[in-house]
């Protein structure tokens, strides 16, 4: 029983990252628009590195 509790937790957890994740991600992409609207390269190039952080989590956690 405390294996199958133990289970749901971590599959609470894991689904409110994803969700912090898909936040960041929404932010993160409000970001780059901005930025490329006023040619802002060196936020642009800080805002791709963030989103492909942020993708390259969710690829691990839906791997899982």
């Amino acid at each position: 029983m405390k294996q199958v509790m133990n289970t749901s937790k971590k599959r609470d957890v894991q689904q409110q990252r994803m969700n912090v994740l898909r936040l960041e991600m929404d932010y993160e992409l409000a970001v780059l628009f901005e930025a490329i609207q006023t040619e802002n390269t060196e936020t642009q190039a800080k805002s791709k590195q963030k989103l492909m952080s942020i993708r390259e989590e969710l690829m691990k956690m839906k791997a899982l």
